[in-house]
């Protein structure tokens, strides 16, 4: 008799039924060579990002940085597949919400370009733009010497055609701010710079109201001359800039005065948007972007905290940014050794600002 508690063929004539065979385990697949995974989330950054105001749109100048990994990449991956198809990964950290594009200065790009970048953004995210050298540059240059004058420096029509136009179509609502870099002059337009105000603002007055199509985004003027923001013709710049529906971006970088000597301008503005593009640590001086990427190596850790900076720029975007006015940031790995780092701190410093009793 077949006992109840044991399995059936254990004592009768059936044999066992067969166990059943294992399903063949699925080959691990391995990521695409077009693929660039993000970093897990980190809650302490969402919860940071969470607490900064809407309008306040912090970044990186560009993005193709493999000593980013574990903060913004999830594993190493090389310069060239980070360049062509990091954009999205980037994207997805929370603190992450800007970005420049900075080849836009060596190359005009097409509104095809364009539109390809921001079909991989989030609606959150906004584009700050550099304004061709072709335009932005007095001198035609090569390895950065100076060849011969440019002809068509500040040409209003080609500013429409080859940077305005292609950037506003393409980008769209994911345009944050298109920026009118100006090199270094040459020495005889720094002899005159009163006029080289007045051709900037000719030209800007002859761009289409992109804030009339783009209510968020701002047209800015960054110098690479000290002499525009002295006081003998800060008042003429501020003039013209408000003239021509344009704001000042403010450029930290070793040939321009810190920060505290820039904000004069701002508040001549006010009120009004905010950018800004820091670029360089105060203690490199004009010439130190190949002493500085000698100094910070992978990118991968803050070096040089530059606090007074920081500090200064959290005040303005903390301002800016209750106010509701468009406050557009991006920062560049030799300010202090790693951007998307100093992203993380001066956000810190920005939500510690906005919780300070009024």
């Amino acid at each position: 008799m077949q006992d109840d508690h044991f399995p059936k063929g254990l004592f009768d004539d059936d044999p066992p039924e067969p166990a059943p065979k294992a399903k063949p385990q699925p080959k691990e697949r391995k990521p695409s060579k077009r693929t660039v995974l993000a970093v897990a989330a980190v809650p302490e950054h969402e919860a940071l990002a969470a607490a900064l105001p809407p309008s306040l749109k912090i970044g990186t100048s560009s993005w193709n940085y493999p000593g980013w990994a574990g903060f913004v990449w999830d594993g190493d991956y090389e310069e060239t597949r980070l360049s062509r198809h990091g954009l999205a990964a980037y994207a997805q950290h929370p603190l992450l919400r800007s970005v420049s594009l900075d080849r836009a200065f060596y190359k005009p790009l097409e509104r095809a370009q364009y539109a390809a970048y921001a079909a991989q953004m989030p609606e959150h995210f906004r584009f700050t733009v550099k304004a061709p050298s072709l335009i932005a540059d007095a001198l035609i240059r090569e390895e950065g010497r100076g060849l011969a004058e440019n002809s068509v420096f500040l040409d209003p029509d080609l500013a429409i055609t080859q940077f305005v136009e292609p950037a506003v179509t393409g980008l769209g609502d994911r345009l944050g701010a298109l920026v009118f870099q100006i090199s270094p002059l040459p020495p005889f337009l720094l002899e005159r710079p009163g006029e080289v105000i007045e051709r900037i603002g000719r030209m800007l007055q002859a761009l289409p109201d992109v804030r009339a199509r783009l209510p968020e985004a701002v047209i800015a003027v960054e110098f690479r001359d000290p002499i525009f923001v002295a006081p003998e013709w800060s008042g003429q710049l501020v003039d013209m800039l408000r003239a021509s529906r344009a704001t000042y971006c403010l450029g930290l970088h070793g040939k321009m005065p810190p920060i505290e000597a820039q904000l004069p301008i701002l508040r001549a503005l006010w009120p009004g948007p905010l950018v800004c593009r820091w670029n360089l640590h105060r203690k490199h001086g004009a010439y130190g972007y190949e002493k500085a990427k000698q100094l910070y190596g992978n990118f991968d850790r803050i070096v040089d905290a530059d606090i007074e900076t920081r500090q200064a720029l959290a005040r303005v975007a903390a301002a800016t940014a209750s106010a509701g006015h468009p406050a557009i940031i991006t920062i560049g790995n030799k300010a202090e050794g790693s951007a998307p780092r100093s992203v993380l701190a001066l956000s810190e410093a920005i939500v510690e600002r906005l919780r300070r009793p009024s």
